[in-house]
């Protein structure tokens, strides 16, 4: 399975949730709401989820196995890197 295309969909400066992310797979499946979150330990992603009756969240979609969630990981966050430096270099060309 390829990671055909990441859209960074909303940067947010406060609080820990830095961005939103949508994910195509072999350009026929789209995952949505794949949070960049800034932990105590650095960048990391949350997968879309949602509240169950117990009151826990559960992901919605998910990788199965570690390999896929490092790519996937990796990916989007290089995005987000690529994102901010952007941002970043608009603000400073609009000085």
């Amino acid at each position: 399975m390829q990671i055909t295309d990441i859209r960074v969909r909303k940067l947010t400066k406060e609080g820990k949730m830095k961005a939103v992310v949508s994910v195509t797979f072999d350009d026929v499946f789209v995952v949505h709401d794949i949070k960049v979150i800034d932990g105590d330990k650095g960048l990391f992603i949350a997968m879309p989820s949602r509240r169950a009756g117990d009151g826990e969240y559960r992901d919605i979609a998910h990788p199965i196995n570690s390999d896929m969630r490092d790519r996937l990981q990796s990916e989007i966050l290089a995005k987000y890197e690529e994102a901010v430096k952007e941002i970043r270099e608009n603000e400073t060309a609009e000085e």
